[in-house]
């Protein structure tokens, strides 16, 4: 839209131009091209700077409000089920490094849509935690919340960057980032033709508006996705229990790319 707008703009200047002076029509035209383009990109990029909130997002115990105790103290806590969100201002590397809000948002089922909708417009950027020990019996919630995420189109037009952190990697049992990524794209899969083919009354939640996911007659992927969606293993207990450090070095690099 935007850019169809510049090139009516642009043909405007060139018909009044073309009344004047025609020697000059390239130069004047060329001239406004880049002054436009500049402001254009000027006003793109101070809209993605105003969206300063990282959402913590997944399933109930899936670990996001230890992990955001982590990130923001280091320190150990117990924690329950979260009803609401909890923020609260983070600072990358340093007190002097750039902030983002961090947003713990609820995964009880009956509350994890509302609260995706309430802050996704403000989302910069998206980590996305799932339970690698339960993951096997949970793939196909994981599945439908990951799907709703990646079609919902405000967040597909803002693209903000997605980690998808495999937490709970100090526990044996503990599914690996590529086989849940491999689960993942075959649930997703499935999902998608599902819904391409089930009548609207019958499609799930956050669902109306959505765009397509995944490339048309093409397995889906996450490199299909509509941002860049990267997998990594963590673990926000760590190896050493309630009283050793956490294993979330990955993230916090990650979060140093995207603030």
């Amino acid at each position: 839209m935007a850019a169809a707008t510049l090139q009516l703009y642009l043909e405007s200047i060139r018909r009044e131009l073309e009344r004047q002076d025609p020697t000059v029509l390239g130069v004047a035209v060329a001239l406004v091209a880049v002054l436009l383009t500049i402001v254009f990109f000027a006003l793109l990029r101070s809209r993605k700077s105003s969206r300063r909130a990282v959402l913590l997002a997944g399933l109930c115990d899936s670990g996001k409000t230890l992990l955001c105790c982590r990130l923001l103290s280091g320190k150990f806590k117990v924690t329950h089920t979260s009803i609401t969100s909890n923020s609260a201002l983070y600072r990358v590397k340093s007190d002097k490094g750039p902030a983002v809000a961090l947003y713990d948002l609820p995964g009880h089922e009956s509350l994890r849509y509302r609260y995706l909708e309430k802050h996704k417009s403000d989302a910069r950027a998206i980590v996305f935690v799932v339970d690698s020990v339960s993951f096997q019996k949970e793939v196909k919630d994981v599945a439908e919340f990951l799907y709703t995420l990646l079609t919902d189109a405000v967040i597909a037009k803002n693209a903000p960057p997605l980690l998808i952190a495999c937490n709970k990697q100090d526990v044996t049992m503990a599914k690996s980032a590529k086989l849940i990524q491999q689960q993942l794209e075959k649930e997703l899969n499935t999902l998608r033709m599902i819904r391409s083919g089930a009548p609207k009354s019958l499609d799930g939640p956050g669902t109306v508006g959505a765009v397509p996911l995944g490339k048309k007659g093409k397995e889906f992927d996450f490199s299909q996705g509509p941002m860049k969606i990267e997998f990594v293993e963590c673990s926000a207990r760590g190896s050493k229990g309630d009283e050793g450090e956490a294993n979330i070095g990955i993230v916090e690099a990650w979060l140093v790319k995207v603030a």
